[in-house]
């Protein structure tokens, strides 16, 4: 014959000290549970509004600069450095964590169009100017630089025939590449280019390497196209003639072979670049022409700025944007930037000021009780398990933007639709030949030609 004893643990029911959460032991099973999917739906409708309401992304404004803010960049290698470039030539060297300048790097005499860091040692970064010139330059840690502030010297100057419009250091070699009248690649030892590309007479206005494939960067010109470069080729690898200029270019850092591209139509587009005959995603919600990009280091997400003051973030796959940043004050926004530990997103306008953002609006930053941090993993699965569902999605769509903007925001959407309905009544009075000619994918549509 069993006997079956119940034996419980003293130690499993009191509390060590009265300030302890009292224990609280449940029963799993669904049949005693029967409101469960109601109760966890109303938590994650209640979660949703309570992102909105307490949705406070702006964290601080960094003053310095005595003109507009064209260039931001992060060191990859030290978490709180950021090197910002305006168009009076100055260069500065911010503590993020501080908030203030350590250092001011003094060379340029004319704006600064772009500023790049190697990403195996971030122990030097690199500058071009329109004054025809790129500068190497020894960049402190962050302790020496806080101890022994001041301005730093160049310690090398290598002279162009014509002014520079970007530059971007390779991330493990001794190379970086300049954009301007043409393409060329430097040797940081060497005062002469070590190669030179060129694929017409357009001046090129961006250049960026792919972090993943190191050898490989794409370039963006005046020409609307997009151009791939390999520095183990002689020659170009692919150009991409688009109907619209594109500003700027970013890699995705988890994915080697996809980038987005950010272009004067107020669109982004997302390529592979084995095979770019068409757009692999399409990012829509500016209003305006999108100045510049920048991948999270998850690879996740991407922020973009645009001409009509606002910022905003899209997840990687899809084609609206999750969130969107702006203020009354800040003008048009010319360069962001994420941080390494993808938390912040900065960003720098016209109006002489850098602006630090949360890249999760509602998110708690700071010391967090592990209960905290157990209701927010909480609220998070219930959040993702319900989001399908109409109310909560469309809370989560909803966002507060500038008056002017929501109105060109409908202008747009109009035109969009009466070019929709133009064109299948075209194709309905047309021959089958002729329609199926006519009618293009979207992601095909901006595509003028690809050249190899």
């Amino acid at each position: 014959m069993k006997v079956k004893t119940i034996s419980r643990c003293e130690e499993d029911f009191t509390r060590e000290r009265k300030q302890d959460v009292q224990k609280v032991f449940r029963n799993y099973d669904p049949l005693l549970h029967p409101m469960e999917r109601a109760t966890e739906y109303v938590q994650a409708l209640n979660a949703t509004k309570l992102d909105k309401v307490f949705a406070k992304p702006f964290v601080s404004a960094l003053e310095g600069h005595a003109d507009g803010v064209y260039v931001l960049t992060k060191n990859p290698q030290r978490l709180s450095q950021v090197l910002s470039g305006s168009m009076d030539g100055v260069v500065y060297l911010w503590d993020l964590a501080h908030r203030k300048i350590v250092r001011q790097l003094e060379g340029h005499e004319q704006a600064v169009r772009g500023i790049a860091v190697p990403g195996s040692t971030g122990d030097v970064c690199v500058t071009c100017s329109d004054d025809c010139t790129a500068r190497l330059w020894r960049l402190p840690d962050m302790e020496e630089a806080i101890n022994f502030g001041g301005s730093l010297k160049p310690s090398a100057v290598f002279q162009g025939s014509s002014g520079f419009r970007a530059v971007d250091h390779h991330w493990n070699k001794p190379l970086f590449v300049t954009a301007g009248i043409k393409v060329d690649v430097w040797d940081s030892t060497r005062n002469e280019p070590v190669n030179s590309f060129a694929w017409g007479t357009d001046s090129v206005y961006s250049c960026k390497f792919n972090p993943s494939e190191t050898d490989v960067f794409a370039t963006t010109a005046s020409d609307r196209s997009i151009c791939l470069y390999d520095l183990r080729m002689s020659s170009p690898l692919r150009k991409l003639i688009m109907q619209t200029k594109t500003n700027k270019i970013a890699w995705n850092p988890r994915e080697a072979f996809n980038f987005t591209a950010a272009s004067e139509d107020s669109c982004c587009y997302s390529y592979d670049m084995r095979k770019m005959d068409g757009a692999t995603c399409i990012h829509k919600d500016h209003v305006s022409a999108v100045m510049d990009i920048d991948y999270s280091p998850t690879g996740r997400e991407f922020v973009t700025g645009s001409y009509d003051r606002t910022i905003r973030i899209f997840k990687y796959n899809a084609g609206r944007s999750r969130d969107v940043y702006h203020t009354k004050r800040m003008q048009r926004v010319f360069s962001v930037c994420y941080s390494q530990d993808a938390a912040y997103v900065i960003s720098g306008s016209d109006d002489t000021i850098i602006r630090l953002w949360k890249s999760d609006a509602s998110s708690q930053h700071g010391q967090m009780l592990n209960r905290e941090k157990h209701k927010q993993a909480h609220k998070n699965a219930v959040k993702k398990r319900f989001k399908h569902l109409p109310e909560i999605s469309r809370i989560e769509r909803h966002h507060h933007v500038p008056k002017q903007i929501h109105r060109a925001s409908k202008l747009r959407t109009t035109m969009e639709q009466a070019a929709r309905v133009k064109s299948q009544r075209r194709a309905a009075h047309s021959t089958p030949e002729a329609a199926a000619k006519a009618i293009k994918s979207a992601r095909k549509k901006k595509i003028v030609a690809e050249m190899e």
